[in-house]
């Protein structure tokens, strides 16, 4: 470590080397109570799980500028429902959430279109209603259920390409 100039120093440094401890500690295995075993596991009301899934509200609130809403319809539900399809994407791929997992999600659900199917936007009101709130978890997992997976594995371009003549293919109705 440095040392400013009016401490006093030896003329004759002793030359310091590297020494290992005494004792080297055994290698870390995973074996805490929280540990388990391959994948995560799935089920029921277990969701989907992936890394770093809170940088998905960020993306999302990116979106806010680019929905279009009809009327009655409300931002905070439109992103707290394509948020969890966003999350169960992501986790399929074993990766943190991207743009193009909400960019499928807004698109099939018709929010980044203005001219989405009327059949579509009544389904969509009557699905995201209320689902901003954080006591709709359970409507908000249905949102994310109801989505197929093949549709969940298709690229943005080819969501982009099936909507809107394919909507009822694309969320499973």
């Amino acid at each position: 470590m440095a040392a400013p100039a009016f401490v006093p120093t030896p003329v004759v440094d002793t030359a310091r080397a590297y020494s290992s401890p005494d004792v080297v500690p055994t290698s870390w295995s995973p074996g805490r109570p929280g540990d388990f075993e391959g994948f995560q596991p799935h089920g029921e009301r277990l969701g989907y799980q992936g890394p770093d899934q809170g940088f998905a509200l960020k993306i999302a609130n990116g979106f806010k500028d680019r929905l279009r809403l009809q009327p009655g319809e409300h931002a905070s539900d439109a992103i707290r429902g394509c948020f969890g399809v966003a999350l169960r994407r992501a986790s399929i791929f074993s990766r943190a959430p991207v743009v193009h997992d909400l960019t499928v999600a807004f698109t099939i659900w018709g929010f980044l279109d203005a001219n989405a199917p009327a059949d579509l936007v009544h389904a969509r009101r009557e699905l995201f209603n209320g689902v901003g709130h954080g006591h709709h978890y359970t409507e908000a997992r249905e949102i994310a259920d109801l989505v197929p997976e093949a549709t969940l594995r298709m690229t943005p371009a080819q969501v982009t390409a099936a909507f809107p003549a394919s909507w009822r293919e694309l969320l499973g109705l």
